[in-house]
């Protein structure tokens, strides 16, 4: 399992901030598309990508790709870059056949986590190694489950005058990325090293800086901030390039939604594929970056079919949110010392379900209220406020929280009519719950980095987030630059 626990992996205040990503979606098929009007250079060149990956995607999720000039859509004559079906760091160049495959060892399977990437080519080096290096986090990788370098002075096809796409193969409506990007470098003509881009911290965790002003992009290279929310390929799209250049990118099947301030400055929670009850794990599924989750219509145990967050807290105060998109998602928090079980050993639980119930489970039972409690159904948002220095939760419904007395949305929530009693000692994570078993229950979760349009936009005192509903006085969005300050 994967929990960001208090400040732990939050990274340190900078003097930089990266405000934007991009969200990619599997099932909606997203590109950005590029072809340049004139040659650069096609042997030295340098990628540089922070990402945060959707898990549970069983195929390739490309970075970047070119096809060849004719963009012949045959499969056979095109470069790309990306995290393939094992999770691993992929280069290939094909050709007729393979005439370049470099695949890491290692695997990147934390679905918390912000990863940087740095690929730099040039074909011009006399030793087949340095020809083609890529870098994590920083550091160089060096161990390789296949390493086929290019041929020296090799002209790949990337920075021709062909198609060029971000999140799939250039030549086939194939192998969408799915997850987040920021940070989009792409250097025409020269091969950088990853401290061009990052530098480690006094934590000793590796963290983007300033580079714009210091990098030369060449002809065909661009900086994406994907700080634009248009779907042209201007100034004002996801797609622009904003290096100078003017190289713009054109975005297909990409919203305003899918731009987000989940980013490597301030990492957003998510839900956690790691983590997950075994009906959920067997037939369920994940979608918008973790944040949309749909259980599997089994016959199952409901308990079985839970989903915890990956960020856990154990004081502060905290809001978050959930629209029911089908049947029966219900939104709580569970601690992580609990296993996916109702009522066993050590378990500790309150959720708020669509029957119009807020339950609470510890190791000796469980406690129902529906006194004064509204059921919800498909398109309503419900809230949890969260406060962990009084061990208590509290739950609205589109604005409305739950309960005698009712608590004012603009206020702190307080009341006889919540629940408190949950113990010091646990650790406790937002929780999707299916009160249904069979039922496949599908949530929509927003942490301040919705997946779905937001009609109003409400921020936390520290101006992070964008929620439907206001944010209560003193509770804060779930984001790392929040946890370094409260958590």
């Amino acid at each position: 399992m994967a929990f960001l626990i208090g400040g732990a992996n939050s990274l340190a205040d900078t003097g930089y901030d990266i405000d934007n990503s991009l969200r990619f979606n599997n099932d909606d098929s997203p590109d950005l598309a590029y072809t340049p009007s004139s040659a650069g250079n096609r042997r030295t060149f340098t990628l540089s990508v922070w990402f945060k990956l959707q898990a549970g995607t069983t195929g390739e999720r490309v970075l970047l790709s070119a096809d060849d000039a004719g963009g012949t859509n045959d499969n056979t004559n095109f470069d790309y870059i990306a995290i393939n079906g094992n999770d691993k760091i992929f280069v290939y160049g094909y050709e007729g056949s393979e005439n370049q495959q470099l695949k890491s060892t290692q695997i990147l399977r934390d679905p918390a986590a912000w990863y940087h990437l740095v690929v730099a080519f040039d074909t011009t080096q006399g030793t087949a190694a340095n020809r083609v290096k890529i870098y994590l986090n920083g550091s160089q990788v060096t161990v390789f489950d296949t390493a086929n370098y290019p041929d020296q002075n090799l002209e790949t096809r990337f920075n021709n005058t062909n198609p060029h796409k971000i999140s799939r193969y250039p030549d086939q409506a194939v192998s969408y990325f799915d997850g987040y990007m920021a940070e989009y470098h792409l250097i025409d003509g020269s091969a950088k090293a990853p401290t061009d881009f990052g530098e480690v911290n006094d934590n000793g965790v590796w963290i983007p800086k300033d580079c714009k002003d210091d990098l030369t992009y060449g002809t065909n290279g661009y900086y994406l901030e994907f700080k634009q929310t248009g779907t042209s390929a201007n100034a004002s799209g996801m797609g622009a390039d904003t290096s100078g250049n003017t190289n713009h990118l054109t975005p297909s099947n990409l919203t305003a939604t899918d731009v987000t301030t989940d980013t490597p400055t301030n990492n957003f929670a998510t839900m956690n594929p790691l983590d997950v009850g075994s009906d959920l794990r067997d037939n369920g599924s994940f979608a918008e970056g973790n944040l949309e989750v749909t259980n599997g219509a089994t016959s199952g145990q409901a308990d079985q079919q839970r989903v915890r967050g990956t960020i856990a807290v154990t004081k502060g105060k905290w809001y978050f949110e959930m629209k029911q998109i089908a049947n029966s998602a219900s939104i709580g928090v569970l601690a992580t010392e609990a296993a996916h079980g109702g009522t066993s050993a050590n378990s500790m639980l309150v959720e708020y379900n669509d029957g119009g119930e807020i339950r609470f489970f510890n190791g000796s039972g469980r406690t129902t209220k529906t006194t004064g409690i509204d059921s919800f159904d498909d398109d309503d948002i419900v809230g949890c406020a969260l406060d962990m220095d009084n061990r208590r939760a509290y739950f609205h419904k589109n604005g409305t929280y739950q309960g005698d007395p009712t608590p004012d949305p603009a206020g702190s929530p307080s009341g006889a009519g919540q629940f408190g009693g949950i113990q010091t000692g646990f650790t406790m994570a937002p929780c999707m719950f299916d009160n249904s078993s069979g039922s496949a229950g599908k949530g929509s979760f927003n942490f301040g980095n919705a997946p779905f349009a937001i009609s109003s936009g409400n921020a936390d005192a520290n101006g992070f987030g964008n929620f439907e509903f206001a944010v209560p006085s003193g509770y804060f969005a779930l984001c790392t630059k929040n946890l370094a300050q409260f958590g």
